[in-house]
């Protein structure tokens, strides 16, 4: 298995969250792309997702799912990627421009106005979300009974 980099790692929870982002908030966010060229124009597929019984268990194919992929070239040869769940093109066009800005050294005003409100809001979707568990939650607990002493 083979060691990530510190920018891997960053790059790859940034690639994550930018294809986790809801695309019309990130349109909202960043409404003017750069100049750029593709190197391969936003294309339609399908990935097999899998699984795993508990986490340890065998994988098994959980079945098809749609995908978009794109990568593009900045003006100053840059390039970035992306692959976004579903058939929304200008998602993952969207989503690349900021990758390939992300490997500037100017990158921290993209940070600051795009990653890190994204970041916030999927934040509070995840806590909400994991309120709305907690609040169905069940304990059992057995009572003693005088025969089971």
């Amino acid at each position: 298995m083979s060691t990530l980099t510190k920018d891997q790692i960053e790059r790859r929870a940034r690639m994550g969250l930018l294809a986790r982002a809801r695309p019309e908030r990130l349109a909202m966010l960043f409404p003017t792309l750069p100049a750029h060229e593709f190197v391969r124009p936003p294309e339609i597929g399908a990935v097999m997702v899998r699984g795993r019984i508990g986490a340890a268990g065998g994988p098994f194919n959980l079945g098809e799912m749609s995908v978009t992929r794109c990568t593009v070239r900045l003006g100053d040869g840059v390039v970035g990627h992306a692959y976004v769940q579903g058939r929304d093109k200008t998602h993952a066009v969207r989503a690349a421009a900021i990758d390939a800005l992300m490997q500037r050294a100017d990158s921290s005003a993209i940070e600051a106005a795009i990653l890190a409100p994204l970041r916030e809001e999927e934040g509070v979707r995840r806590r909400a979300r994991a309120d709305k568990a907690a609040a169905t939650k069940v304990e059992f607990f057995t009572m003693v009974r005088g025969e089971d002493a």
